[in-house]
């Protein structure tokens, strides 16, 4: 299997409330409650390792919580490189309605300064080199600017790695200027960015023949329960997902981009590349928390994913 690093710059200690339905300026009483080590790199990180892989994960964690993490990392074996900052790494909590709809309430996390940046920048490059690719994902913490991100994106570049990017707003743009060789925006995400619809088939296309011609070679556009559409496969595919009982759609996003992460560093078809990938995405929804723990449930998923081929419309 390949060697791949995951960097999360602003991880967080996820806690998930299950509650039957939000009832606002009232006393809520929870069904359960849930703690996770989170961040979407370290989500997609988990996933890849379920499926085999080798993980080093990175970025930056604050030193005053960070046993958390280093539980996670023991736990699953991860090569760490995270820079530790001085404060606390951010909660965010994540109110799970027996419905389907979770209610997010992300904090600001630590400050990184200019130290603990170069300081990253110089590890990535003794620890990077030797990597089959490289997931950058997530928002940017307090004084990382995006400037910073795309310095970051074009060193990894340059060293010959296959960069897979998933964040948003200045930062996704910032990105796309690298020629990131995967980026896994959902529909608002890069409409924003480019300014353009991508809601249809059609305008998806043409948005991605854009980015095509910047050097992005896969162009993987998520649309929930619409499914995913990946252009840069021979031919452009869809995929929709089954239909599954929704617990929590927290990490779905992440477990389809380790998917797709998976399928290609693994030589797999497109065509079962995508439907693994839809699928274990489907399963992420069903569950609250970040992995795959049954691969039985997840072959029935993959056997209901509907893969078609995509044309110009």
């Amino acid at each position: 299997m390949a060697k791949i690093l995951t960097l999360t710059l602003n991880p967080a200690l996820d806690l998930t409330v299950e509650l039957n339905a939000l009832l606002p300026g009232e006393v809520n009483r929870s069904l359960a409650m849930h703690s996770h080590a989170a961040g979407k790199g370290l989500n997609v990180a988990q996933v890849l390792a379920d499926l085999g892989h080798e993980l080093t994960v990175g970025g930056f964690l604050g030193s005053a919580n960070a046993l958390p993490f280093d539980e996670l990392f023991k736990a699953r074996g991860f090569t760490d490189a995270f820079i530790r900052v001085p404060g606390e790494t951010r909660s965010n909590i994540k109110l799970a309605e027996a419905g389907g709809r979770i209610t997010d309430l992300n904090g600001p996390g630590p400050h990184v300064d200019d130290e603990a940046q170069q300081q990253l920048l110089t590890l990535l490059e003794t620890v990077a080199p030797g990597h089959d690719a490289v997931v950058v994902a997530g928002s940017l913490p307090r004084g990382v600017s995006a400037q910073w991100l795309q310095a970051l994106l074009e060193r990894l570049v340059a060293m010959g790695l296959k960069v897979a990017l998933d964040t948003s707003g200045a930062a996704l743009r910032a990105g796309l200027a690298t020629q990131p060789w995967l980026i896994k925006p959902n529909t608002d995400e890069l409409a924003e960015v480019l300014g353009s619809p991508v809601e249809s088939p059609a305008e998806q296309w043409a948005v991605a023949q854009r980015l095509h011609a910047r050097g992005i070679q896969n162009v993987v556009v998520s649309q929930g329960v619409k499914g995913v559409s990946w252009f840069g496969a021979a031919p452009d595919l869809h995929a929709m997902p089954p239909m599954v009982d929704v617990a929590s759609t927290v990490g779905a996003g992440d477990s389809l981009l380790a998917g797709m992460v998976h399928g290609l560093l693994s030589n797999h078809t497109p065509e079962q590349t995508l439907r693994t990938a839809t699928a274990i995405a489907a399963m992420a929804v069903t569950q609250i928390g970040f992995g795959i723990n049954d691969t039985d449930h997840l072959a029935r998923l993959e056997s209901g994913v509907c893969v078609r081929a995509l044309t110009e419309q």
